[in-house]
């Protein structure tokens, strides 16, 4: 699977790595991803999402509902 957040969308960033002498050479930047699994009480399930670390502290203050619910609001969710 790709490194891909499933409720952000956040996916890796590419550049440069540049040397002393500015040699550059190409490079990615990795989404610091998490698989972890969550509890949604109004479906009364258990859901394994791979989240980015932003999005979990987004899930720890908003609540796992309203996450999923905005992330199905972008298109990031079927």
């Amino acid at each position: 699977m790709s490194r891909i957040c499933e409720l952000t969308g956040k996916r890796a960033m590419f550049g440069n790595n540049v040397s002393h002498a500015l040699n550059r050479t190409r490079r990615r930047f990795n989404v610091n991803l998490i698989k972890k699994r969550f509890y949604i009480p109004e479906e009364d399930k258990w859901v394994t999402l791979k989240v980015s670390t932003a999005a979990l502290k987004t899930i720890n203050k908003i609540g796992i509902s309203a996450a999923i619910k905005e992330a199905k609001s972008k298109g990031f969710l079927k």
